[in-house]
């Protein structure tokens, strides 16, 4: 159940849209309320969760170490994995945000006849994470010509290269990041299916993601390759700019499709923020990552501690000094005569 749920909701998303696009005339709902309402809860989600994260004292110094930390000089050490300048953990980040470092260095623990642990690097993991990521940036960066007028140099490139490579009719070429993140999804899937560690700690919030995203590609996919003739992308940009300038037109000849898959979309932003996705904004602000490994070099006060004024012997011998001679206890300074 907890694959089936996530799969009969994204199919339900996908229905819905369809029927009330098609059959109900909701056009003005699916095509203006719903991306509103949707780019509303994305922005106002994301902005709170990222104000609580960073509004949320850290009491330990806690940053990930792998390496030789900081210690004698002729000492070699790992700058990346035991960062103590804020350089360092600048390019620690950096790689880890742009180039997944952490999951680059992966790898699966098991135990054979022996008994002998043993470890085997998993980087195709890392690669179809690689491929989902950055296949789906660009498709992002693709999809802001219909919003923007003119389209930016930079836009037109990456569209023309993205599409260079397969050209199926003269006037319709195959965007190759198509292919490749529909690869990644499925990769991504697969895995959750196959390796019974994985399945086994895999919720239906893991799964949903998921198949939203396989989704929108195949609804994108399916406008684009098969359903061309019955989509009119002069007049998805004429609504694209619309809601962009806060002005929506509603052209009357758009098709179902193009309905079900800004449905799909919307639910993908509306949901965004309230799920483990909000890992995009939450890596910059994981203190395992962003702090520096230098708890030998300087003091970290805990934040959650309270303000407490120092409390010396002196002043606690003279707050205490006659129960401590009536109880016998040496003290320093004798009680005053007279």
């Amino acid at each position: 159940m907890k694959y089936i749920f996530p799969l009969a909701v994204v199919i339900a998303l996908a229905v819905i849209a369809w029927i009330g696009s098609a059959i109900l005339g909701l056009q003005d709902l699916f095509g203006i309320v719903v991306p509103y309402a949707a780019l509303f809860l994305f922005v106002s989600g994301f902005c709170w969760r990222v104000l609580y994260w960073a509004r949320s004292p850290v009491p330990f110094k806690i940053p990930t170490t792998c390496g030789q930390g900081y210690s004698m000089p002729w000492v070699k050490r790992d700058k990346l994995e035991a960062p103590v300048s804020t350089g360092e953990v600048l390019g620690r980040m950096f790689l880890e945000v742009f180039l997944f470092r952490s999951l680059w260095r992966n790898t699966k623990t098991s135990i054979k006849p022996g008994p002998v642990l043993s470890y085997k690097s998993t980087r195709w993991l890392w690669f179809f994470g690689i491929l989902f990521h950055y296949s789906m940036l660009l498709v992002v960066l693709r999809h802001l010509r219909l919003f923007l007028e003119p389209v930016p140099f930079v836009i037109s490139a990456l569209d023309s290269l993205d599409g260079v490579s397969l050209h199926l009719t003269p006037e319709l070429s195959m965007y190759v990041t198509d292919a490749l993140i529909l690869l990644g999804l499925l990769a991504l899937l697969l895995r959750r299916f196959t390796l019974r560690p994985v399945r086994y700690i895999s919720l239906a919030n893991d799964y949903f993601p998921l198949f939203l995203l396989i989704g929108i590609v195949s609804s994108g996919i399916t406008m684009r390759y098969f359903l061309r003739t019955g989509v009119d992308i002069v007049a998805i940009k004429q609504l694209a700019l619309g809601l962009t300038t806060f002005k929506p037109v509603l052209p009357a000849d758009i098709a179902p499709i193009f309905y079900v898959h800004l449905f799909l979309v919307s639910s993908l932003l509306a949901y965004f923020p309230f799920s483990k996705l909000m890992h995009m904004g939450g890596v910059f602000l994981s203190p395992t990552r962003n702090m520096a490994n230098d708890s030998r070099m300087r003091r970290y006060v805990n934040p959650w501690n309270p303000d407490i004024k120092p409390h010396s012997y002196a002043s606690y011998e003279d707050e205490f000094r006659a129960d401590m001679i009536e109880q016998g206890i040496p003290v320093e300074k004798e009680l005053p005569q007279g």
